[in-house]
């Protein structure tokens, strides 16, 4: 599937006397803002703007080069645990691996996003792209807010989850997920869970 400014290509490849036609699903805007100029405008993205000036992710977002963010909203971190979200924002090496596990190594708009895509994140793990009806999924849930915003150096897709890697999880955290639950419990119970967190 090929894009441009993530309009569709729906016909290429039109000769004419005076050159060619490509034929595309949508009026192409202009585009002036970098990926780093779009988080810091919109209010919708207040956390993300203080959690990558945190991180100095700042030189990337705004560099030259075709990236993908899922730009987590402020819903986005609310639903997670204020315990939890101030232990990242209080760790800079997990707070960048939470952050570049948002990031996307090329500029993917949604239509060019095939279902059963395996897609890799600047942090090294991947995401699982799938689709719900109508919409993506990522990981499995459809927590694609917005997408198809453009920026000079890619394209953003806001995302109402937040996409927390293993390497930003404590023991405790991804010991909860696993097999070893019980476990945790009974570490819990015995009064030694600050040993996993």
């Amino acid at each position: 599937i090929v894009t441009v400014n993530c309009a569709r290509l729906l016909k290429a490849d039109h000769h004419a006397t005076n050159g060619v036609v490509h034929v595309i699903d949508k009026v192409i805007a202009t585009t002036t803002n970098s990926i780093q100029q779009i988080i810091e405008t919109e209010d919708s993205l207040e956390t993300l703007r203080t959690a990558v000036a945190a991180s100095d992710l700042s030189s990337l977002l705004e560099s030259e080069g075709q990236y993908t963010l899922l730009a987590p909203t402020n819903e986005a971190f609310e639903k997670i645990p204020r315990e939890t979200l101030n232990r990242i924002l209080g760790d800079p090496e997990a707070l960048r691996d939470l952050l570049n596990h948002h990031i996307l190594k090329s500029a993917m708009c949604a239509e060019a996003i095939i279902a059963g895509l395996t897609m890799e994140t600047l942090e090294g793990a991947t995401l699982d792209v799938g689709c719900s009806g109508e919409e993506l999924t990522l990981n499995g849930k459809p927590i694609i807010a917005n997408k198809d915003v453009l920026a000079t150096n890619g394209v953003v897709h806001f995302v109402n989850e937040l996409l927390i890697p293993d390497s930003a999880k404590t023991v405790f955290e991804l010991a909860q997920e696993s097999e070893v639950s019980k476990s945790t419990d009974l570490f819990r119970q015995a009064g030694l869970s600050s040993h996993l967190t």
